[in-house]
């Protein structure tokens, strides 16, 4: 579980989040939402013990953020980021084996539990044929792939996602959130990701949190939150709804 209480942030003397208290459950994905420059990222960061709060507290999986070790936090959460720049040309394989350090002794080497890991996570993901390929070789959209199956690899409690769908195509986009609330299901993971289409939040969010400049606009289920109205106030675009039932879809107005 995750619980942000009063969590305010200040980065290069300007305030990004202010007062900011959500809540995300196991088993469950909250998605954030909301524009650029919202404090999305900000957020996440603070989460990941990046970024210092000015002021609040944050509670992971009932432990206080604050006091838990590195070693600990990185067993205990994992995030994907928006961005990542390769230095060196590891294959995929070792860069998901990466994710194992927490879970391999200080002057220890992966065994064959952790290969078996990542092997199994490279069948869940489909990328068997991006195995054993140069991670500084692959597409934007491949490293995405790479980097979900590196945090996977430290079984965490924890997920955080920065625009998980950022350089997929269409099909990838709704594979790769399907599997993420089946995880989600499955292993009792909390999962906390940013996206900007409010439909992918309907389709596959359990909760949904607006964030407009800093602070929390909104919170509940997707249907509740995410309609014309709210939309129009986060992000200054009327759109109507073309679908009333279960599969609700929001479209933009031209004209």
């Amino acid at each position: 579980m995750i619980a942000v209480n009063h969590l305010s942030v200040r980065l290069n003397g300007q305030p990004i989040l202010h007062q900011v208290s959500l809540q995300a459950r196991p088993g469950k994905v909250t998605v954030l939402l909301g524009p650029n420059g919202s404090g999305k990222t900000t957020l996440l960061l603070s989460l990941s013990a990046q970024i210092a709060p000015e002021e609040g507290h944050i509670v992971l999986a009932d432990q206080p953020l604050d006091e838990l070790k590195t070693r600990d936090l990185a067993r205990l959460l994992a995030i994907v980021p928006q961005e990542h720049h390769p230095v060196f040309p590891y294959t995929v394989r070792e860069v998901m084996l990466l994710g194992r350090l927490s879970r391999v002794g200080f002057w220890s080497q992966p065994g064959t539990r952790d290969r078996t890991v990542v092997a199994e996570i490279i069948d869940l993901l489909g990328i068997k044929s991006l195995a054993d390929k140069p991670y500084t070789r692959i597409s934007g959209g491949e490293r995405q792939l790479a980097l979900l199956g590196r945090c996977l690899a430290q079984e965490p409690q924890v997920l955080l996602l920065d625009e998980p769908t950022n350089h997929l195509d269409f099909r990838n986009q709704v594979l790769i959130l399907k599997l993420i609330r089946e995880l989600a299901q499955q292993r009792g993971l909390t999962v906390l990701l940013t996206l900007h289409d409010p439909n992918l939040a309907l389709l596959f969010g359990d909760q949904a949190i607006l964030l407009a400049a800093g602070k929390v606009a909104a919170q509940g289920p997707p249907r509740d939150v995410i309609n014309a109205a709210s939309m129009a106030r986060l992000y200054g675009l009327e759109v109507e709804i073309l679908s009333q039932g279960p599969q609700r879809l929001l479209c933009p107005k031209l004209s």
